[in-house]
């Protein structure tokens, strides 16, 4: 109890000049006095979004905070969420028409207001409730379900508050945050935290770099905004992760420099442009990394060009790996992702790859990204035998018929995979089609075997496969060591 007392007598003593204890924990960023200050800026510019759905329409936000929890969570939700929802509200919606809940924010004094798209989705009328102000209708300028934004309109005769767009860039972990929202709605409601994490992949969408933070988030705070210590708009509350549907102190946002592009473009035209290159990309893992040639395992490598894209008429081929894309060196897979979509549609990029333990360059001229439909395909075992630890049998137009495999494409089926071996440790599984070792196109058992062989004379640790499954193609890094297999 005594301490800080004596170290300042002590440096009184010996003449120094000593701060006390409040002011040091300061400079070290310590706690702020309080929030009331953002609370009382940011406030009356945040709005409760309350979208009405059609009859039978599922109500937005369910079972996150204003939308769907991320993959993975859905069975915490069959686990705890009726429960929840029970507790909370007793009993099931009546027939009719069906209230939603949401937040928003103001982001021009016109009346454009920020929200999720999860929040309006199939929205058949939507209201903006200010805590102190009016109940306005809202029309909706447009959205971006890949980014889970929303862009809407009021009619208003004065100018409305707003907030202002900050720096998420500079947000550092362990900064001071305050969330503004709707929660179980409860309009106004201000909580505070930290930001938690950086660059998040919940694996929510394509462009995932979400901001987590331990500021509450629940139920209804989707679409509201997160501030920084200026007030400024650094994320847009999204998600959270939750065993009960309530805040256990993990939350998400979209950072600013992701939201505001995004609502920017649906401002000017009602829809985003992104970029497209036409190319099936995965992670460099460190054994993929040595089994290429590369010094670090960076950069996103092809597993399949489609057919008629700028990748492909640029000449990028399976294999590759991108390093740099425009002028933006590429560390992972969704630096590409966002770099592409960013790119102007037209417009030729630079593009700096990795091939055969070389470099070069190529300029694909980028196109619009359209939305493209899933397929589904369904694969089942036909047994046989062959190496690390796979059988394998030759793709007769019986066995595509079984699996689903399309005619074009070549290569050989993994019937069967033995616990342990080498392919099952590397997540090879009946039903794979080998179609590349190495630089090698396969079309027979003996043919994988005798690639494998050379791969192993020539002194490599790992060989390299091209595997399609449904309908996707990926590269595998297969250990070749000596007893694999």
């Amino acid at each position: 109890m005594m301490r800080a007392p004596l170290v300042i007598a002590l440096a009184a003593v010996l003449g120094l000049a000593v701060a006390p204890p409040a002011a040091l924990a300061q400079s070290r960023g310590g706690a702020p006095d309080g929030f009331s200050h953002l609370a009382e800026a940011g406030r009356p510019a945040v709005v409760s979004s309350v979208p009405t759905q059609e009859q039978g329409a599922a109500a937005p936000g369910r079972p996150g905070p204003g939308g769907p929890l991320p993959p993975g969570m859905e069975e915490f939700f069959e686990r705890f969420g009726e429960d929840f929802f029970d507790r909370f509200f007793d009993e099931r919606p009546p027939p009719g028409p069906q209230r939603g809940l949401g937040s928003g924010f103001v982001i021009d004094p016109s009346g454009f207001v920020v929200t999720n798209a999860h929040v309006v989705e199939g929205a058949a009328e939507i209201e903006v409730v200010f805590d102190e102000g009016p109940r306005l209708a809202a029309e909706v300028v447009g959205t971006d379900a890949r980014t889970d934004l929303a862009l809407l309109q009021v009619e208003t005769d004065e100018p409305l508050p707003a907030l202002q767009w900050g720096e998420s860039e500079g947000a550092a972990i362990g900064d001071w945050v305050v969330a503004i929202g709707n929660p179980f709605g409860l309009g106004g409601s201000v909580t505070a935290g930290v930001i938690s994490a950086r660059a998040r992949d919940i694996r929510a969408g394509p462009y995932d770099e979400f901001l987590q933070t331990d500021a509450a988030i629940n139920r209804g705070n989707s679409g509201g905004p997160l501030l920084d210590m200026n007030g400024r708009v650094i994320g847009v509350n999204t998600a959270i992760f939750s065993p009960t549907g309530g805040s256990i102190g993990i939350g998400f946002a979209i950072p600013a420099s992701i939201a505001r592009p995004v609502i920017d473009q649906l401002r000017d035209t009602g829809s985003v442009r992104r970029g497209w290159l036409g190319v099936q990309i995965q992670p460099i893992t460190p054994e993929i990394g040595r089994a290429l040639g590369l010094d670090e395992a960076q950069g996103a490598l092809v597993s399949s060009v489609i057919e008629g894209t700028p990748a492909a008429e640029a000449g990028v081929e399976v294999g590759d790996v991108i390093l740099r894309f425009a002028d933006r060196a590429i560390e992972e897979v969704r630096d590409l992702t966002r770099a592409v979509a960013e790119a102007p549609v037209g417009e030729p990029a630079e593009m700096v790859l990795w091939r055969n333990g070389e470099q070069l360059s190529l300029a694909p001229r980028i196109a619009l990204l359209e939305e493209e439909p899933q397929q589904q395909a369904e694969a089942q075992p036909v047994p046989e035998s062959g190496p690390l630890g796979m059988s394998l049998s030759e793709l007769t137009p019986e066995a595509r018929a079984e699996l689903g495999i399309d005619a074009e494409v070549e290569g050989v089926v993994v019937t069967d995979v033995a616990p342990g071996s080498p392919a099952f440790r590397q997540g090879m599984v009946p039903g794979d089609v080998i179609m590349r070792v190495g630089d090698r196109a396969v079309q027979s058992p003996e043919q994988v075997a005798e690639a494998i062989d050379t791969a192993r004379e020539g002194g490599q640790e790992a060989v390299l496969v091209l595997r399609q499954r449904e309908d996707q193609q990926s590269f595998v890094a297969l250990p070749v060591e000596e007893g694999a297999g």
